[in-house]
């Protein structure tokens, strides 16, 4: 199979023709489709998360089709359409896991961290944590929901009933996001770069009733920030921003230090948390909700081999919502399949 991988960190991915993967017991073989490009996949990449397994083909925004089992399976067959993301495996036993906090699990095994991803023709998922999915978008345009779209849902549940939401950093997960919250009934309050005007305009188009720039107050007080950009000098702008009893939810797997700020900006319990991974739940509950909505993500398509330069984008911000790499079969590789 052809597929890009990372042989050591802060170095570019190469493309490169490896072996086709076997599934092992309770596995599927995926033909991949499209893989989404996501920001934590550049954290890897750069060396911001240290632990990668190497050499790694990165990726877990991954949309495919079912082509091999390994024993065991019974939730798929072949010619299912099949998506896999970040969290790969969790063992099920831990008090994590028996408490419904899989995403918490030390045991856990990432997509395109610990475990290669999608940045290929082929991919091997373990059968529990893949998703069957919906059929109401393309494979390109599903892609982001894999991470993107769930971090941002995760992040929005854990702001409960907020009704005015700030988003700081309006990218992949918050132009997700963003129709989920007006679908919902709240009001969406987004916050660029200074003088991105092109984001604030793709902002509005989505519905959201107030744009500006990170460092500007908003109209009103919010009930929750939820902040995706790895920024932490936002997780006090954000707190400035909201109302007492409201919530900052810090959205992304890596952030920059956040500086030290006055106990005033968290005092009258304003909170400050994290999201972490996210659980298979998650999963199920926005892929049942995208067809409602419905959601309508926004995709720029890259060619597989040419990952390095949508990475390139991602990180220079000049991407309009997601970034996916759409995977062709090249030759007779790929279990020589068209």
């Amino acid at each position: 199979m052809r597929a890009m991988l990372l042989e050591a960190q802060r170095t570019p991915l190469r493309y490169v023709e490896l072996p086709d993967p076997e599934p092992g017991p309770a596995q599927l073989l995926v033909r991949v489709h499209a893989c989404g490009v996501c920001r934590t996949d550049l954290h890897v990449l750069d060396g911001d998360l240290t632990q990668p397994k190497l050499p790694l083909v990165p990726g877990h925004q991954v949309v495919g089709e079912v082509v091999g089992a390994g024993k065991g399976v019974t939730r798929f067959k072949e010619g299912d359409r099949v998506g896999i993301a970040w969290l790969g495996w969790a063992c099920g036993t831990c008090r994590f896991c028996n408490a419904g906090r899989e995403n918490l699990c030390p045991n856990a095994r990432f997509t395109g961290y610990t475990l290669d991803g999608g940045y290929a023709e082929l991919a091997v998922a373990a059968e529990r944590f893949a998703f069957h999915l919906p059929e109401h978008d393309t494979d390109a345009h599903t892609a982001p929901l894999l991470c993107a779209g769930l971090i941002g849902y995760r992040a929005l549940r854990l702001a409960g009933d907020a009704e005015r939401i700030g988003l700081y950093g309006f990218g992949a997960s918050a132009h997700i996001v963003a129709q989920v919250a007006a679908w919902q009934g709240r009001r969406v309050f987004a916050f660029v770069r200074r003088g991105d005007e092109e984001t604030q305009r793709f902002a509005r188009s989505l519905g959201v009733a107030w744009t500006g720039s990170s460092g500007d107050a908003p109209p009103e007080e919010l009930d929750a920030a939820l902040i995706f950009a790895p920024a932490g000098e936002l997780v006090p702008a954000a707190l400035a921003a909201i109302a007492p009893g409201g919530t900052v939810v810090c959205a992304g797997i890596h952030m920059t230090d956040i500086p030290s700020f006055p106990y005033e900006l968290l005092w009258q319990e304003r909170s400050v948390r994290s999201v972490a991974n996210l659980t298979r739940a998650d999963g199920e509950e926005l892929l049942a909700l995208a067809p409602q909505v419905p959601i309508r993500t926004t995709v720029q398509t890259f060619p597989l081999h040419n990952a390095n330069d949508a990475l390139a984008r991602l990180r220079a911000g000049t991407l309009e919502g997601a970034a996916v790499l759409e995977v062709t079969p090249v030759g007779g590789s790929a279990l020589d399949r068209p």
